[in-house]
């Protein structure tokens, strides 16, 4: 993918009205976006069709919508207050803050423990000639090098668990330079938590501590007995919910990629301790379909299984689906093997069980879970950078066009008179209000019919049905004709004729397949 297709993404997002700048006419809030009318059409095809793959067309997963706002002792038991932290540096130079972890992490090519590790086996190899070595001992009165190999060595595990000293460490022996300034001189990092904090109440001083929550899960798992018990499901089974999510965290600035305010379509699917293997199997299956579903392109996709030292405390095995973005590979989707520790944690801090009775053996156990999590923005993202292409047309000349799956298309059909004329344009309202029923349609009749069509092009119509004289009984020749309209296939160009009482079948195969 070119390393210039963001700006351009960004470029025809803000023109056709996919995707804004958040509070534009104030100059704006930091990485906060919003989505313009083909933008939210197409995020909402996006929710309804992950909806409907995952729940409607399955028995074994039921839907949810919790609240955001939650009791602040469930994000204690789930681990947030104490652990959902970033490692942030602030550059003395121009007093910019950055997370140290991502600074180490563009400049290696990895994640910080992973780097941590292979320094060690580096210096293991190289021993008292490896750069860090020759760095701690430069100096030194200590005039055994091997001594100073075996401090480095023991000095980088000692580091390896705790991400501020770490960052620290490597901040320092790797002289990365400030992407603002250029300068090298940063602060000592700090652990900044990610949860944003509110109150709640109505008095100031009286009210209580609240957050907006970080993620969906917690929601679901606390309502995992009210869902089991109302719906009656037996193990496995999953809990789905699509809902909003907030990190008070510093993002890259790669659109929407990574925004304090985002949303999320997560899924606890519960299963038998003894089951889960076979369960993550089928979840992993069933994600990489639904990616394909979207119509990405499979090459720019990918799995990655996640090193040990990145795994959460909770989790033995986690995999992402990944996507080629323009900046590199990026995570689109997790699939977490959770076992039973929120449930567990959940149970410790209410107190109420969080059991699960199988009626077959007898036995009470607490469900093991897996989890597969998407991220809603980054796939709308993703479907945009996927989708745009830019194709010669003639000597000079070049078309863009979203070639989005029909389904995700933020319009199916534009209907186009070939002129403002009361007796085409007539027709085609005709045509436009049949088909709106069951398609969203756009009807234009300004500007030439060759503008008309690049500008559906850049939106991702599929269809555009050109009224023209023919279709009302004047000039007719070769495909136009009284009772015919043209329609014209945003991909491969082609055009031809359809009867306009054949227009609903048409559009509907065409669109669904």
């Amino acid at each position: 993918m070119a390393a210039d297709s963001l700006e351009k993404i960004a470029s025809l997002c803000k023109r056709r009205g996919f995707i804004f700048p958040g509070s534009e006419i104030y100059g704006g809030l930091a990485n906060t976006w919003d989505y313009g009318p083909y933008g939210v059409e197409l995020k909402n095809n996006l929710k309804q069709l992950w909806w409907k793959f995952w729940i409607t067309n399955r028995d074994d997963i039921v839907g949810l919508d919790a609240a955001i706002l939650m009791n602040p002792r469930a994000w204690e038991a789930s681990g947030h207050v104490a652990n959902f932290s970033d490692p942030l540096v602030d550059c003395k130079a121009c007093n910019k803050r950055h997370r140290g972890d991502k600074l180490l992490e563009e400049k290696y090519g990895m994640e910080i423990f992973s780097y941590a590790e292979s320094l060690i086996k580096e210096i293991e190899k190289e021993g008292v000639n490896h750069p860090l070595v020759v760095l701690n001992a430069k100096g030194s009165n200590t005039k055994d090098k091997e001594w100073w190999v075996g401090e480095t060595i023991k000095d980088l595990k000692s580091k390896k668990s705790d991400s501020i000293a770490l960052v620290n460490y490597l901040l320092k022996t790797s002289q990365i330079t400030c992407p603002d300034c250029g300068k090298c001189n940063w602060a000592e990092a700090k652990k900044f938590n990610l949860m944003f904090k509110t109150q709640q109440g109505v008095i100031e001083g009286e009210s209580k501590d609240i957050y907006l929550r970080p993620e969906t899960a917690q929601g679901i798992f606390v309502n995992f007995k009210n869902v089991q018990s109302t719906t009656r499901k037996r193990l496995p089974f999953g809990i789905a919910q699509i809902g909003k999510a907030f990190r008070n965290e510093i993002t890259p600035g790669n659109l929407t990629f990574r925004t304090r305010e985002f949303e999320q379509m997560e899924i606890e699917y519960f299963c038998a301790e003894k089951d889960w293997k076979e369960v993550y199997a089928k979840l992993e299956a069933a994600s990489w379909e639904f990616f394909l579903a979207l119509g990405i392109t499979e090459g720019n996709l990918r799995w990655r299984q996640h090193e040990d030292t990145e795994l959460s405390h909770y989790s033995s095995l986690t995999k992402d689906v990944e996507y080629k973005f323009p900046w590199g590979w990026g995570e689109l989707q997790g699939l977490a093997y959770r076992g039973n520790f929120d449930l567990s944690q959940h149970e410790k801090f209410s107190g109420e069980k969080m059991d699960y009775l199988d009626t077959e053996t007898n036995e009470k156990f607490i469900p093991h879970c897996v989890e597969p999590s998407f991220g809603c923005d980054r796939s709308v993202l993703t479907v945009l950078l996927d989708a745009y292409t830019e194709e010669k047309v003639g000597e000079d000349d070049t078309r863009i066009v979203m070639k989005f799956a029909p389904r995700l298309a933020p319009i199916k059909v534009a209907i186009l008179p070939l002129s403002k004329k009361e007796n085409l344009t007539r027709e085609a309202i005709k045509i436009y209000e049949m088909l709106r029923k069951d398609f969203r349609c756009e009807y234009d009749e300004t500007q030439s019919i060759g503008k008309r069509y690049r500008r559906q092009d850049e939106i991702g119509t599929p269809l555009c049905i050109t009224v023209d004289f023919g279709t009302i009984g004047e000039e007719e020749s070769g495909q136009s004709k009284k009772g015919f309209v043209t329609v014209r296939d945003r991909d491969t160009l082609k055009q031809e004729a359809v009867k306009i009482e054949d227009l609903p079948e048409f559009v509907r195969k065409k669109i669904e397949g």
